[in-house]
């Protein structure tokens, strides 16, 4: 699986990613620390990546793309720290296959990971 990192996110996901058998890389490193939501979306989109984010603004750009990619990897539940993000980056990635997560939204907090399969057109918002 091959990642791109949003701005919220620890470049400290990058050694985890690499652990886990997949290559990513930070928003920051390839020039797009001011790009919109939108911007990252077509690039992870163009380039067959996974947005890791904590940012909110991601599942309801999909949502209303109806669009069945890229797939999302979703931190929720309130401030992480570095640390706090390694951990569940590293549960995700030990739960959900690499194939549902390029075609997923991903939602992970402190207490569990849930999975919704893009697009999202039939589904409320």
């Amino acid at each position: 699986m091959r990642a791109l990192l949003d701005m919220p996110v620890s470049r400290s996901l990058l050694r985890i990613l690499e652990v886990h058998g997949h290559e990513g890389v930070h928003a920051y490193e390839i020039g797009l620390e001011r790009a919109t939501d939108r911007d990252l979306l077509e690039r992870a989109r163009s380039e067959g990546r996974v947005i890791i984010t904590a940012d909110l603004d991601f599942p309801r750009l999909l949502a209303l793309a109806a669009s069945d990619g890229p797939g999302l990897i979703l931190f929720r539940g309130g401030s992480y720290s570095d640390a706090g993000m390694r951990d569940l980056l590293s549960r995700v990635l030990a739960t959900v296959s690499p194939e549902d997560l390029v075609r997923s939204i991903c939602v992970g907090d402190r207490n569990r990971i849930r999975l919704t399969r893009l697009p999202l057109r039939d589904k409320p918002l």
